[in-house]
This record gives structure tokens, sequence and C-alpha cells, in this order.
């Protein structure tokens, strides 16, 4: 089966493209062949119109929180609010979510889904910092116009499937919550280099089997070309990767989704999501 991770940003450009891991699931092993770098958004939707069958896992949010939706109004189908907010530009759809939290008290500005609670991820309603709302909205609509199946929000019978991975879940296994990546040079140091390989090095270890039922290889070159990497675009895609992988291994058991899952707001696909995972492997 063939897998791939994209490590997403909403401002494709050759210094930051979008980067995707293309792999190839066989049997119990996961095998890396090489990383793609989409440099825009036209390169982007040309690949998601590539034949299937393929299994992919991209690092934005798919949906926005229920309580968000409902309060603003919108459509109460995934399709009907993200053609929505399509529509309304990306001027528009800022200032919307902008005037929604100076409308709201502290505390409940910033909603999480409910996959965000278990996952230990931003609210995608976050425009700084970490901007997952501009991700959300450039992704969400092209995963809409491309006609792929997208699960669990809108399920089709293309066999082009696309499900929402955090590659931080995976990272954690093996360095908890450390930092291993920045986009600013001043940052990249030693110390996120060192737990690059930690976080390699785990993926190459029996500790993978255990945890997600499959191994991993990858050509040496592209490992060190992993770890050498200070903004850790490849490593994140791989990430994901693992992630897609697993969900794919799970396609008889909902894809790792489960069934009571809100699919206006998606869903992460890990086995931490679903509170089934072992402790964490390392210190």
């Amino acid at each position: 089966m063939n897998i791939y991770g994209f490590d997403f940003t909403s401002a494709p450009r050759p210094r930051k493209p979008i980067t995707c891991a293309v792999c190839e699931l066989l049997e119990s092993t996961l095998k890396l062949h090489t990383c793609v770098k989409l440099h825009n958004f036209e390169e982007f939707e040309t690949f998601l119109h590539r034949k299937g069958p393929w299994l992919a896992a991209l690092d934005f949010p798919f949906g926005q929180p229920g309580k968000l939706i409902s309060r603003l109004d919108w459509p109460e189908t995934w399709e009907g609010y993200v053609q929505l907010v399509a529509t309304m530009g990306k001027q528009s759809f800022e200032h919307t979510l902008i005037q929604y939290c100076a409308s709201r008290p502290p505390g409940d500005k910033h909603h999480l889904r409910v996959t965000d609670v278990r996952a230990s991820s931003r609210s995608p309603m976050m425009l700084h910092r970490v901007p997952v709302a501009k991700m959300f909205f450039r992704g969400a609509p092209r995963l809409l116009a491309s006609g792929v199946n997208i699960l669990p929000s809108r399920p089709t019978n293309d066999n082009r499937m696309v499900v929402e991975g955090y590659p931080a879940l995976v990272a954690r296994l093996w360095i908890d919550r450390r930092s291993y990546k920045s986009d600013e040079r001043s940052q990249q140091t030693a110390a996120k280099a060192a737990e690059r390989q930690a976080i390699l090095r785990g993926l190459c270890s029996p500790e993978l089997l255990d945890y997600y039922g499959y191994t991993l290889e990858i050509p040496t070159a592209l490992a060190d070309a992993l770890i050498a990497d200070p903004k850790a675009d490849s490593l994140d895609a791989l990430l994901c990767a693992v992630q897609a992988a697993w969900a794919y291994s799970q396609r008889n058991n909902g894809y790792g989704i489960p069934s009571h899952c809100d699919p206006l707001e998606g869903w992460i696909v890990d086995p931490a999501v679903l509170g089934s995972h072992p402790d964490t492997f390392g210190e």
C-alpha cells in the first residue's frame, strides 16, 4: 500500500515547502523511499490527484471545534462549513476568529476539539505562534475540492484516502515534549539535533513494532538527512507517514477512528488518542 505523510504549511515557498514522505507498507514493514518537496499549492493539488490506492496523513486540523461551529451558526455538515469558509476568503475568516475570541471571556476563547484534548494539541482556531487555523483554511478546502476520501469528515468510496496526523505524538514516545526543531537559525542547536537522532533511533528500533505494529526501513543516507535538517520538515512528514500506516493497519477497525467521533471536528489518528497506548519509551 502506498503511504504518504505530509508536513503542511499555510504558505508554501522554496524556503518552506510542503514536504511529503513517500512510503510503501509491505505486510509489517514501512519503507521510506524518498521525501518530495512541493513548493506551491498547485503542486500539492496535483499530488492529491495521484492515482490510488493510497493513504496519507497530513499535519493540520481538518475541522474546527463543534462549539465554534454551533455558536457561529455555520452549516452542520463538514463539507458545508468548509465550503462556507472557502468562500469567506482569508481575511474574512481570520477576522471572524479574531472577533469571536474577543467576545469570549478568558479561558473560553480558543476551543479544543475532543481529539485535541486527547492528543494535547493546539486549538485549530489559533492564528499566531503555530498558525494552525491558517493551515486549516488553506488545507481543508483543497482536500474537499480534490474529491479524496476524507476520514472521518467526508468518507467516500474513493481509494485516495486522507487522515489527520500529529507528528508530535510520535516524537513524544522517545523524547517526551523536548524540542527537536526550529525554523529560527539561532534556535537550531546541537541539543535539538540529538533529539532528532533519538527519534530516528526509536523509529528504527523494535519499539516501533510494539507500538504501531510494524517496523521501519529507511536508507542510511535518508536517515542522516533527517537528523541533519534543523527544521525537521522531512522528519515530521515521516512521523505522519508512521501514523498513516498505523491507520491503514486499522482499516477493519474504522482506520483507528472511534465510531463516536464527531465528523464535524475530525480525528487525529494515533493509538495514543484512543487511550490504548503503552508507556512511552526511553526516559
